[in-house]
């Protein structure tokens, strides 16, 4: 069964291996897979859920709710999240203005079913919205009970540091943030997760798997594998395109021998990488087939040893991005259209 950690400097346990359905529910996958997949999440101990309201324009909240109806509600942990444009995108259908915040959690309240949920999150920082206007909207979402704790999502630790300070005075919590990471994309190490650590705010990270890639099925020189999301643009094939260099791939292939050794299936010994680190609360994971979580569960629980470790960053030498830099380029400078 699945392990639990607490989510940053707070009293809520989080399933350290969180059910997440970005590209997958209300577009690459019929609602019947999706339900039943949500049910393998379920059986398998994970209790934790995180979708966003932009996700297949609004649709895969609805597929969540719907799949989790029936379920005992104090028993699980729903995470959604706000900024960017949902509905018909008009003017005011995108960015952490009041108007936004408090039409959006309404929203995704009604299509998830539910009368709160336990982590509402800002997806991305709003550079048009004073940071105060959208604290003070948080708060008074936490004190109508619609939400129970506050997050972030790719925020930089000047953003956090202060996020975390304007929450402190409105009385509220901001207990956590969600990047990329993966042992191929480390960005957050140099800045974030020190003040993170410092802060009492948790990482749930997305990409445990870089989009797939750690899971070893993109071969250099070798054509894309049909149905791979590198060839579904309705399901993240832009994000993956970065990791598909042959130096990448061919690094990729030198992990093979280190997850064997470790009895580890590659896709297991990714997200066992990134819960090795101590900041990270939860490693998201997707999967469009029941079976697909049978597998990734299985990193819950896994220690690796310094000499897997050591031997990782050797096979990666020259392919990690780790420029802390890079954290300052994911949120618009300008709310997107």
């Amino acid at each position: 069964m699945v392990n639990h950690r607490y989510l940053g400097n707070s009293g809520l346990k989080v399933s350290e291996i969180t059910y997440g359905n970005w590209v997958t529910h209300g577009s690459q996958v019929d609602d019947t897979a999706a339900v039943a997949t949500v049910h393998a999440a379920l059986d398998a101990g994970i209790t934790t859920f995180d979708t966003a309201d932009t996700y297949a324009n609004t649709a895969a909240e609805t597929v969540l709710g719907k799949a989790l109806e029936g379920q005992r509600r104090e028993s699980l942990e729903i995470f959604t999240k706000v900024y960017w444009p949902t509905g018909p995108k008009g003017p005011n259908d995108t960015g952490l203005s009041r108007k936004h915040i408090m039409e959006s959690i309404n929203g995704s309240l009604q299509r998830l079913g539910t009368d709160y949920v336990d982590l509402y999150q800002a997806h991305r920082y709003d550079y048009e919205t004073p940071i105060e206007e959208t604290f003070q909207a948080f708060a008074d979402i936490v004190r109508q009970g619609k939400a129970l704790y506050i997050g972030v999502s790719e925020w930089t630790a000047e953003q956090l540091r202060e996020g975390h300070a304007l929450a402190k005075s409105h009385g509220i919590q901001l207990i956590s943030n969600q990047p990329q990471y993966s042992m191929l994309w480390r960005v957050i190490e140099g800045k974030v997760v020190p003040t993170s650590e410092e802060l009492g705010i948790s990482q749930i990270v997305w990409s445990p798997m870089a989009q797939g890639v750690l899971s070893g099925k993109y071969l250099p020189g070798h054509p894309l594998p049909e149905g791979s999301r590198a060839t579904d643009e309705k399901s993240g094939a832009n994000f993956i395109k970065s990791f598909l260099r042959d130096d990448v791939l061919e690094a990729v292939q030198r992990l093979k021998p280190i997850a064997e050794q470790a009895g580890l299936t590659m896709p297991q010994l990714a997200i066992a990488w990134v819960l090795q680190n101590k900041n990270v609360a939860a490693a998201l994971v997707g999967a469009s087939r029941p079976e697909q979580l049978a597998d990734t569960v299985k990193a819950s629980g896994v220690t690796l040893d310094a000499d897997t470790m050591a031997a990782i960053d050797t096979a990666l030498t020259g392919v990690v991005e780790s420029d802390a830099g890079k954290t300052y380029e994911v949120s618009p400078k300008s709310r997107p259209a």
